[in-house]
């Protein structure tokens, strides 16, 4: 009878080089630990953020996506950006290098998004993490953990060009995105609604090329000429198509793919066969798409194929099982939370077999088609704080989170948002000498304030309309 353990290989007992001890390691440089190792670093404490990557920005510049969601909020009727702090420091960073778009409307003037150049954001973020005084280690990836008798994370330990290290920290915060520091610390977890039943990740494509005068306002009408595309007999992996131009006229970005298993769920992003095989399918199905275009669309007959990312885009895999849990229920309801560290603003955007549904909170229209929600949810600090562990916070799309309540809040806007929270709360547990869960939500509160954050509460002051 055949085993169903893997064949295994005892490695010999080394020594690993202590590299670095700090007071706050963050690891993982997307949105949510750019702003987790600012708000440490600010917060008067040695920081040291770790990226895998030789850049920051995470799957903003890593796979690719050229746009921020979830900045915005629809409050009352009224569009504002509502993720303030750190975020909105790195838009001006962008927008100082040229990289930024003004904010375009989705769904009918319902939502906002706002596109970028990723190597804009790329030296933005550079700019800003060196500004906060926070030092970066690049290209090093986490291998493991090892823990303290009391059940605290001792050290992380990272691989690099120069070889395996290890590095000391007093607090650590996973913005892996994959929780890959928690899944190592033993901290529960989970994936998808099942185990399996994740989102679909997508590989992102720019293109260069176009005639802007020609392709006008494509994006309307780019789904009836897939439409009709399908109907002479050509396949689209997912309806729902995004299509739109970047700072650049002449260059476009295309989200079309979709990259499922051979039975047809989603790709799982913590397993390295299934994103070797889904790296060379998500580069096949821009290929055909880049056919479509010039083929199918007006100003897109000369278009080429400008750039694919490094690597393909995972919306969820690890989610924790925090303090709190934040539910699509939340979402929708825009809950209320007395421990808010900021908002979000974006509906449940889930990313199903062959389509996208947008699921929006309740009483967004009232009877007349009028905007009668406040449009967002809190986002409360106990989904940061792992359960069954002292020293470890979790940000991004990773921290505590239904699958429905993740597909809202997992965008870029809420990474920035919990992000800061999570450096924030760090450094000002560091000075008390207290686990962070034990900290006075009401002077976290006041720290984030004073670092520019906007809490959503109703003494808090509205951002101005965009």
């Amino acid at each position: 009878m055949s085993s169903t353990i893997p064949p295994s290989i005892t490695e010999p007992a080394r020594r690993t080089p202590l590299i670095d001890e700090v007071d706050v390691l963050v690891l993982g440089g997307g949105p949510a630990g750019l702003a987790a190792a600012v708000g440490a670093a600010r917060g008067g404490v040695r920081t040291l953020l770790v990226e895998r990557y030789g850049f920051l920005g995470g799957m903003g510049t890593a796979a690719g996506v050229t746009n921020f969601c979830g900045l915005h909020a629809n409050v009352h009727g009224v569009l504002r950006q509502v993720v303030q702090g750190a975020g909105a420091e790195l838009l001006e960073r962008i927008d100082a290098l040229g990289g930024l778009n003004t904010p375009h409307l989705l769904f009918g003037g319902r939502m906002a998004a706002q596109a970028y150049d990723t190597a804009a954001y790329k030296v933005a973020a550079d700019e800003l993490l060196a500004a906060s005084g926070a030092r970066v280690l690049l290209h090093a990836w986490v291998a493991d953990v090892l823990m303290r008798e009391d059940g605290g994370i001792d050290v992380v330990m990272v691989e690099t060009k120069s070889g395996r290290a290890a590095i000391r920290a007093r607090q650590f915060i996973d913005c892996t995105g994959d929780g890959d520091v928690a899944a190592l610390a033993g901290v529960p977890y989970e994936k998808g609604t099942d185990g399996q039943a994740m989102m679909y990740p997508s590989t992102m494509m720019r293109i260069g090329g176009v005639d802007p005068v020609r392709a006008g306002e494509a994006w309307r009408h780019v789904v009836e000429r897939m439409r009709a595309a399908e109907a002479r007999g050509e396949r689209f992996a997912r309806q729902g198509p995004i299509l739109r131009p970047q700072k650049n006229p002449a260059e476009w970005r295309a989200n079309v793919t979709q990259l499922a298993r051979p039975d047809g769920g989603p790709v799982d992003g913590t397993d390295a066969w299934q994103l070797s095989a889904a790296e060379s399918e998500g580069r096949r199905q821009a290929a055909q798409f880049m056919g479509f275009l010039r083929r199918d669309m007006p100003g897109f007959e000369h278009a080429y194929l400008l750039d694919l990312p490094p690597q393909l885009g995972i919306r969820e895999t690890r989610r924790i099982v925090g303090d709190y849990v934040l539910t699509e229920d939340d979402v929708l309801a825009c809950a209320s939370f007395e421990d808010t560290v900021g908002v979000n603003g974006w509906p449940v955007e889930e990313h199903m077999a062959g389509r996208v549904e947008f699921r929006w909170p309740h009483g967004t229209q009232d009877a007349a088609g009028r905007a009668a929600s406040r449009g967002y949810n809190h986002l409360p600090w106990r989904m940061l704080l792992p359960q069954g562990i002292d020293n470890l916070l979790v940000a991004g799309r990773c921290a505590g989170m239904t699958h429905g309540g993740q597909s809202a809040a997992r965008v870029s806007g809420g990474c920035f948002v919990m992000g800061q929270a999570a450096g924030t709360g760090a450094a000002l547990a560091i000075h008390r000498g207290i686990p962070p869960r034990r900290l006075p939500t009401r002077d976290l509160q006041d720290e984030l304030r004073r670092a520019g954050a906007w809490l959503g509460l109703d003494d808090d002051t509205l951002p101005p309309p965009i």
